[in-house]
């Protein structure tokens, strides 16, 4: 009853429930010490940097920032950490069992670039690493350098990046890598950086001695840099649902633009928390980028048909199968009027989440999510608007289960 599938359609669920529930939990304590950074009360006398009143749930809050260390260890130290951890892991965790496990259908695109599994995945790998190596370095080397023209080479990188990506990965795929790859320098800078630079200060004050303060320098850099990389992070792992974003010829444009409205929009909240300014034209920039990225979605990737034989042999078995042009039939006429290069079905305008199951070869491809979507559940097509009957989809199940247990 419950077979590989559908055992990895619902670790899919759990994994991404994790994902959002502690990436909710590290960008919620992210956003709010940097609002709380900015708007501390610097003018007050004393030995702490800042300080702030604030009120919630009833309750009165006194918050004191010391800019190194206060004089002596407090008894009780809470470290924000965990969040970030786990929204790493349970990521990365996502991602090895939709597109690791999943290469041939939402890595993997033949007209893009040719992989067998194992180089794709090892090209996935390998990116997020050398993410963080060049990353690591800029930071490095100009610590003490204007950050705003850090800021820009951070910038040029992930243009390159972008571009790299949508080169050879599928558009879903290359928009989710640069998610990640963004993802695994902020998670980095927590795990590689920002803590351990805390626990040296903390070991300073245990054995009496007073803290370098470039530790704290060089961790609010990367904080910082984590602030304004998280808008476009999210945009990134939500994009998997919109094809407008990662099925066009300007995928790679799209996502660069996309940081860039990340930088606008924290801009105005980071001048407002720290009572700077109230630079309302950032609304103005981030809706003209907006539309600009609209204009980009509308010019679709041009491609043609993928032939059956051009599939990887653990694909071909689908197209291969006795009954499969009986499935073929049911699911040109069944799902095809949506899924579609141009959908015959009145007001859907694109093929939803990319996927077109017009020709054979994306048929079989698409052969473990029509079972999943089709056969085991009754999600498509939606409301059952085209009739499927029920004999048609103990086919699909039938198909399905004779490839992958015969």
């Amino acid at each position: 009853m419950f077979e590989l599938a559908i055992i990895g359609a619902w670790a899919e669920f759990a994994v991404r429930w994790l994902h959002v529930v502690t990436a909710m939990a590290w960008i919620g304590s992210s956003f709010y010490f940097i609002a709380l950074d900015l708007g501390l009360n610097r003018n007050i006398p004393g030995p702490a940097d800042g300080e702030e009143w604030q009120v919630h749930g009833g309750g009165f809050y006194h918050i004191q920032k010391y800019l190194v260390a206060p004089e002596r260890m407090p008894e009780h130290l809470v470290w924000f950490k965990w969040e970030s951890y786990m929204t790493w892991l349970s990521g990365f965790t996502l991602m090895v069992l939709v597109y690791y496990l999943g290469s041939e259908f939402y890595l993997i695109d033949p007209e893009v670039m040719a992989l067998a599994p194992w180089q794709a995945i090892g090209i996935s790998l390998a990116s997020l690493a050398f993410g963080w190596l060049v990353y690591d370095q800029i930071c490095k080397r100009f610590v003490n350098s204007n950050q705003t023209l850090v800021m820009i080479a951070l910038f040029v990188v992930l243009v390159g990046m972008s571009y790299f990506y949508t080169s050879v990965f599928t558009g879903r795929a290359a928009l989710i890598h640069l998610g990640a790859w963004t993802a695994t320098i902020m998670s980095a800078n927590v795990f590689m950086i920002i803590i351990p630079n805390q626990k040296i200060v903390v070991a300073d004050l245990k054995a009496g001695r007073k803290p370098d303060p470039k530790y704290g320098k060089i961790a609010k850099q990367r904080s910082t840099h984590n602030n304004y990389l998280t808008l476009p992070v999210i945009f990134l792992m939500l994009s998997n649902h919109y094809p407008l974003a990662f099925a066009t010829e300007y995928t790679w444009i799209i996502a660069s633009l996309v940081f860039l409205m990340g930088v606008t929009i924290r801009h105005y909240f980071n001048s407002n928390h720290a009572r700077t300014g109230n630079p309302t034209w950032t609304w103005a920039v981030t809706a003209v980028i907006f539309i600009v990225i609209m204009w980009l979605s509308v010019a679709p990737a041009l491609r043609d048909p993928e032939e059956v034989a051009a599939l990887p042999p653990s694909v071909q078995r689908f197209a291969m199968a006795e009954d499969f042009p009986e499935v073929y039939d049911t699911v040109t006429g069944r799902c095809s009027m949506c899924h579609a290069e141009y959908p015959a079905y009145p007001g859907i305008n694109w093929a939803p989440h990319g996927l077109r199951l017009e020709t054979e070869a994306e048929v079989a491809r698409a052969a473990r999510v029509i079972y999943l979507q089709s056969g085991r559940a009754h999600a498509m097509p939606p409301a059952n608007l085209s009739w499927m009957e029920p004999e048609e989809r103990a086919l699909i199940v039938r198909w399905y289960q004779g490839v992958t247990e015969g």
